[in-house]
């Protein structure tokens, strides 16, 4: 859907791998990772840091041992994030500011966070379709349907959990409405 070398890759230590970065550089993809804190990296020069920014330091260094090195230079970064906790960033672009780079890593948690919420709230299990519109079709109807169960929820002022009146209405679907509305409200009956 897009060229992949106008993107920007960010993802996390958990894809650290030198060669793919060299792979990445050497094709002219640029990216953004966060590095091991053990890893090796060798300074080649100190970048002037905005004051008064999450940013601790920003560098051009060389990754890797002698053995297993990085062919490129890249660009090390080393910010805080907001518990405090001091990350250290790797990415091939230099062209932009130490801020923008950190707030390209921070909207990456910002995604992981929705597609977490996804998975725990939407009914998706597989997609039906391949293209941009099945998919985006699918999701909305997901989220719709998240939508009115919790319309549901609110209109029968239930304590119940959405699960719970997820299940309840597919138990119940073509029966009565009074039916499906006293279990929800959690009252007994026929």
């Amino acid at each position: 859907m897009v060229d992949d070398k106008e993107c920007m890759y960010v993802f996390d230590r958990g894809y650290l791998d030198y060669e793919r970065f060299d792979r990445m550089t050497d094709a002219g993809y640029f990216f953004l990772s966060r590095l091991r804190k053990n890893a090796t990296v060798r300074v080649l020069e100190d970048f002037k840091r905005p004051k008064a920014s999450a940013v601790l330091s920003d560098q051009m260094v060389v990754i890797g041992t002698p053995q297993n090195r990085a062919e490129n230079l890249f660009r090390l970064l080393k910010v805080e994030d907001s518990k405090g906790n001091v990350l250290h960033l790797i990415t091939n672009r230099f062209d932009l500011s130490a801020e923008e780079i950190s707030e390209m890593y921070k909207a990456r948690w910002a995604i992981e966070l929705f597609f977490k919420w996804m998975k725990q709230h939407l009914r998706i299990k597989q997609f039906y379709g391949q293209s941009e519109w099945a998919i985006q079709n699918q999701v909305f109807i997901a989220l719709i349907v998240f939508c009115l169960h919790v319309l549901t929820q609110i209109e029968t002022e239930s304590q119940r959990k959405i699960l719970q009146i997820s299940r309840y209405l597919r138990a119940a679907l073509w029966k009565s409405p009074h039916l499906w509305r006293r279990k929800i409200q959690g009252r007994a009956g026929p």
